[in-house]
C-alpha cells in the first residue's frame, strides 16, 4: 500500500537515507527540516522526483506543520538537537528543541490520526551499568546542572510524552532509541565520532581521542537503521512499544582510531585531548554503551548486516569522493 510519510529532520544524514527508502518502495514523501544541521546536498538528488516534497521551514512553525500532517499517514519524528558538541555548546536550544518539537508533532499527528515513530536516543540510559541495555532497564543519571544529563532528560520525556499520548488518546505511536548511528552524509561538525576520525586520517592530521580512550561504543550503519524504522512503519506490532536500534561490534575509542588509520592508510597519529579540554569542565562520559536488541530480532527478525570494517570502508569512500 502506497503511504504518504512526513520525516521531520528528514534533510539529516538519517532522515536523506530513509527518504532513498521509501521513495525506492513507491511512497509519497514529504520533508521538513530548517537546514539548522541538515543539509540541502543530502536530499539534492531527490528534489525532482514527483513523490517527493521539501518544506524548508521549523516543525516549530505551527501552521506550516499543521497543513503538512494533514496530508500525511505516517510520521517519523528526527528532527532534534544531534552531537556532544551541540548539546554542551547550546544547551537552551538542545531542551527546547527537543521536547517543543516532539509536542508540536504529537499534536499534530493526533488532529489527524497519523502514526507517529519518534527518535530517541541511547543516551537516555544514563550512566547505567547492566550491559547490554534492554528497553525495560532503570534509568541513573547525572546531575542537572550538566548540559549531557540535560539532553537525555528531553528525550526521555519526549519518550513519556509519546507513551502518554498513545495510553491517553490512543495515538498510534512507536519508540526507538538510536546507538552511534553511522554511514554517509554524516557530518563531524557536531562531533560524531567516526567521520571526524575518518576525516583527520584521510587530511594525515592527529586523530584526536577524548578521555582516556578506553570508553567503548557499538556502532550500526545507517542502512540497518533505515532498515529498521522502515518495518516499524509496516508493522502494526510495534505501535506502542519502545525499540533499540544498534550495532552489536564493541569496540573502544583507541581501537577504533587505530583502525581508521589501517583503512585510511594514513600516517596520522593519535592525540589524546581530555575532556576538560574538549568540552570543558564538568563533562561525564559512559564507559561503555551497548544494546540488547533482542526485542527488535523477535518483532522484525532485524539485525545490523555491516561489519565495523564495513562501515568505515563505506565512510571513507563517501569522504573521499566529496573531494
Amino acid at each position: 500500500m502506497q503511504l504518504r510519510i512526513l520525516i521531520t529532520g528528514g534533510a539529516g544524514f538519517i532522515g536523506s537515507h530513509l527518504s532513498d527508502k521509501l521513495l525506492a518502495e513507491g511512497h509519497h514523501v514529504s520533508v521538513i527540516d530548517d537546514l539548522s544541521t541538515g543539509s540541502i546536498k543530502n536530499i539534492k538528488h531527490l528534489i525532482n522526483n514527483t513523490n517527493f516534497k521539501f518544506i524548508r521551514d521549523s516543525i516549530s512553525n505551527e501552521i506550516v506543520l499543521d497543513r503538512v500532517a494533514s496530508e500525511t499517514d505516517v510520521i517519523v519524528h528526527l528532527a532534534a538537537a544531534v552531537g556532544v558538541k551541540l548539546v554542551v555548546e547550546r544547551p537552551v536550544y538542545t531542551i527546547e528543541t527537543n521536547v517543543t518539537g516532539t509536542e508540536q508533532v504529537l499534536k499534530a499527528a493526533l488532529r489527524y490520526g497519523c502514526k507517529v515513530l519518534i527518535a530517541s536516543t541511547s543516551e537516555v540510559y544514563g550512566k547505567g551499568h547492566k550491559i547490554p541495555f534492554t528497553e525495560n532497564d532503570d534509568v541513573l543519571l547525572g546531575s542537572t546542572s550538566i548540559a549531557r544529563w540535560g539532553y537525555a532528560i528531553s528525550k526521555m520525556l519526549d519518550e513519556s510524552l509519546a507513551f502518554a499520548y498513545g495510553t491517553e488518546y490512543g495515538l498510534p505511536v512507536v519508540l526507538f532509541r538510536l546507538f552511534n548511528t553511522v554511514g554517509p552524509r554524516q557530518t563531524g561538525h557536531y562531533g560524531m565520532v567516526i567521520p571526524t576520525f575518518m576525516q583527520q586520517a584521510i587530511k594525515g592530521e592527529p586523530i584526536t581521542v577524548f578521555g582516556d580512550g578506553t570508553q567503548q561504543r557499538c556502532f550500526c550503519d545507517v542502512s540497518d537503521v533505515v532498515r529498521a524504522i522502515v518495518g516499524f512503519i509496516h508493522n502494526p506490532a510495534a505501535i506502542g512499544q519502545l525499540f533499540n536500534i544498534g550495532g552489536n561490534q564493541e569496540v573502544s575509542m583507541i581501537e577504533l582510531a587505530e583502525k581508521v588509520i589501517k583503512i585510511a592508510q594514513s600516517k596520522s597519529e593519535i592525540k589524546m585531548v581530555p575532556y576538560s579540554e574538549a568540552f570543558g569542565s564538568g563533562f561525564e562520559d559512559m564507559q561503555r554503551r551497548v544494546p540488547n536488541t533482542e526485542k527488535i530480532f523477535n518483532l522484525l527478525n532485524w539485525k545490523p548486516t555491516l561489519t565495523l570494517d564495513q562501515i568505515l570502508v563505506n565512510v571513507r569512500d563517501s569522504l573521499l569522493n566529496k573531494k
